[in-house]
């Protein structure tokens, strides 16, 4: 059969048939925009809409997602989207979202992991410390012991205290220049001025080191470190002298016990001599004149740390101690010298003697090297007990007699220096709070 007349007309009018099956088509998405209640997009929207991951039109959605994500019901905590909180800002997608949670965790860990190895690295360090400081004081009380066992020696077969204190000096001297030209230690700028400020120390230094010497010359190591325990009393002396510094109750109280053991050791003393009682006395005034003058001084020396004063000191005291050791007990450090004066073994003297000079700057050189690193009242501390050790070791090489007054007075008089230590340290903290 023929194409019917609705047929004819199609295949003669084609524009009129495109529009009636568009027609069509808009009647039906109509219907179904109407059952959903959503107005329907213009077809060119949908085609051309271009998609982004992240874009700020992300944010109003067709409200037939809206409905649709109504229906499943609220979405987790961690996918939902934030809003934005800057003009202009991105929304980020929930895998985005993970992405930079993910990031932030992992910084926040290796950030921990670096406090951590800060806190390890800081602690090492300060057990290192600690290590080494104990090291300083060990040396510090083993030069100090070898030095008063060699000293005492010497002194008892060699008995010039002044050539003796002089050769201490000396070898101080050269152990000083080494470490200046080695670059152990940086070298000191010094001038005029500055040898003009330091000359004083340097002679009550002297002086103090020469009584020393006389003192263990004249009398038992022990008893002579017995007397230097006077040191606080003429601390607080010589500074309400010269410094008007005026001590307060407590540390007045603390000298009670160091005077009266002092006193109580010396009358029980089996090898007392008069002589080196008053030394050791003279060497108490003589450093406590220097702890002074320090004082006094120290701001006009600048630019020298307490080793470099130190070996500077000892320069000076050598410059100003051995003209007058010639004058007064003249040339004695000679092998004919000493067989002279009846020195028999002088090989043996002559290395107790540079044995005892190296451990008198050794140990005085640790000693400043210590108070680099402590308070003065933590050194002095450190000072009281090597005085101790330094009793209880003479005793045990030399075999000194001691009676138990004579034990019991020492032990009154350590006991009140380092009560005089911790008013002291107390006394500061109060200051400075």
């Amino acid at each position: 059969p023929g194409p019917s007349s609705s047929d004819r007309g199609l295949s003669r009018t084609p524009h009129h048939a495109r529009a009636s099956l568009i027609g069509l088509l808009k009647d039906a998405m109509n219907m179904t925009s109407a059952l959903t209640r959503q107005p329907l997009l213009p077809c060119a929207a949908r085609v051309h809409r271009p998609v982004h991951p992240v874009s700020p039109t992300l944010s109003s959605r067709p409200a037939l997602s809206l409905r649709r994500q109504e229906r499943r019901g609220p979405a987790p905590q961690a996918l939902r989207r934030q809003p934005c909180t800057s003009k202009g800002a991105l929304r980020l997608s929930p895998h985005q979202h993970v992405c930079r949670a993910s990031a932030a965790e992992g910084g926040m860990e290796d950030a921990s992991r670096n406090a951590k190895e800060a806190a390890e690295e800081v602690k090492k360090s300060g057990t290192a410390d600690t290590l080494y400081l104990g090291m300083l004081f060990g040396g510090w009380y083993l030069f100090n012991i070898w030095f008063n066992i060699y000293n005492k020696k010497a002194l008892k077969a060699f008995p010039y205290p002044l050539t003796c204190t002089a050769i201490q000096f000396g070898v101080g001297s050269l152990m000083a220049l080494t470490t200046w030209l080695l670059r152990i230690h940086p070298r000191p700028q010094i001038d005029a001025d500055t040898i003009k400020n330091i000359s004083p120390l340097a002679v009550v230094h002297s002086l103090g080191n020469t009584l020393t010497n006389v003192s263990l010359g004249r009398v038992a190591v022990s008893f002579t470190h017995t007397i230097k325990a006077m040191e606080p009393f003429f601390s607080v002396l010589l500074s309400a002298m010269f410094l008007g510094e005026k001590a307060t109750a407590p540390v007045l109280l603390t000298l009670l016990p160091i005077v009266g053991g002092v006193a109580a050791a010396s009358v029980s003393e089996v090898t007392f001599d008069w002589g080196g009682f008053a030394a050791a006395m003279g060497s108490n005034v003589s450093f406590q004149s220097r702890n002074v003058l320090s004082k006094k001084f120290m701001g006009q020396i600048k630019g020298l740390d307490n080793i470099n004063l130190f070996g500077i000191i000892t320069m000076l005291s050598f410059c100003l101690l051995a003209p007058v050791a010639l004058l007064m007990e003249g040339v004695r450090f000679t092998p004919s010298a000493m067989r002279a004066a009846g020195i028999l073994n002088t090989q043996e003297v002559t290395k107790h003697i540079l044995i005892a000079a190296l451990c008198f700057h050794s140990y005085q050189q640790v000693s400043y090297m210590i108070l680099q690193r402590v308070s003065p009242v933590t050194h002095s501390i450190g000072n009281c007990l090597k005085r101790v050790i330094v009793i209880v070791a003479s005793v045990i090489v030399f075999q000194n007699p001691m009676s138990r007054q004579n034990m019991l007075g020492t032990a009154v008089a350590l006991a009140g220096v380092f009560a005089y230590s911790q008013v002291k340290r107390l006394s500061g903290k109060k200051k400075a709070a």
